[in-house]
């Protein structure tokens, strides 16, 4: 397990503090801690991420898969007790082979029996009628949309998911419908307040939307269309995005060079959250939904 709840030195176990910088450049700090009281469990499967040179990784936690848990996860331990399963994915090395040619299927092999395990491992062990949240990215959320399919969806299980956030990945549903394609019981969400339901989208820029190839956000069979739940309203329009970024730059496949994050003055925490520079609105081009992220960016802003 890359985490668990409670355990010292695992890869949720980080410093979270940020600091937040206003539209102005006056900057505050703010502080983050886990809550090992959480009312509910959250269960995340990463995205594609391993460096390991075969197709499927080792059950060897690189630098890699500790930095996607920070990047994506680790926070979510504020609301939940977090579990994350190592797993034998597809690598980046594997994924590019299977690139050129036809279509493969995340969702069977190794990484997915992985991952069925983990869960029935904690759902055996740890779970104690809790209410879940399920977190993925990418591969991850192929996964477990068919975990969904075979796990929870119409079995006895649906009753304890909480929510199902399952980001960069194509969730098809009939179209104009809120469920029956790749779920047949479990609904997008809708509405603040809602549980029992999936988040879904696909981002991408405002200034860079989805083009005729695209792998995301495109449903491949008549009659369904990709789905997009933006995570902020769980309804329509545009809403400002709470991001937490890395001070550094680095991303999550690594370190990309950035300028400072404000002029003149010195971020001395790990993260950093910017009001106002990210928002984002659910959207349908003539090749997909998704979700339009648009960066509100002033280069003579402090």
């Amino acid at each position: 397990w890359l985490c668990r709840p409670g355990r010292k030195g695992d890869a949720c176990d980080i410093d979270l503090a940020t600091t937040v910088i206003a539209a102005d450049g006056t900057m505050t700090r703010e502080t983050w801690a886990a809550d090992p009281k959480a009312p509910v469990d959250c269960f995340y499967v990463y995205p594609t991420i391993s460096t390991d040179p075969t197709d499927n990784s080792d059950m060897t936690a690189d630098p890699a898969e500790v930095n996607v848990v920070a990047q994506q996860f680790a926070r979510f331990a504020s609301k939940c007790r977090p579990f994350a399963p190592l797993y034998r994915q597809l690598t980046l090395a594997g994924l590019r082979k299977q690139l050129g040619g036809p279509r493969f299927a995340f969702e069977s092999g190794v990484q997915f029996n992985d991952v069925r395990d983990a869960w029935r491992s904690y759902m055996q062990r740890d779970n104690q009628g809790r209410g879940v949240v399920l977190v993925s990215h990418s591969q991850g959320s192929f996964i477990l949309m068919e975990l969904l399919r075979q796990e929870i969806d119409g079995k006895p299980a649906q009753k304890q998911l909480v929510s199902a956030l399952i980001l960069g990945a194509t969730l098809e549903v009939p179209t104009g419908k809120e469920v029956g394609g790749a779920l047949k019981q479990i609904p997008l969400c809708r509405k603040p307040g809602q549980t029992g339901c999936v988040v879904n989208f696909s981002a991408f820029r405002s200034d860079v939307l989805p083009p005729a190839n695209t792998r995301f956000g495109k449903a491949a069979a008549a009659g369904m269309s990709g789905s997009c739940t933006n995570p902020v309203t769980l309804g329509d329009g545009s809403a400002p995005l709470h991001a937490y970024l890395s001070a550094s730059g680095r991303t999550i496949t690594g370190t990309t060079p950035v300028k400072p994050w404000v002029a003149d003055k010195t971020v001395e925490t790990p993260w950093v959250s910017v009001p106002g520079l990210l928002s984002a609105k659910c959207a349908t081009n003539e090749h997909a939904t998704y979700l339009e992220v648009t960066v509100n960016g002033d280069p003579s802003d402090p």
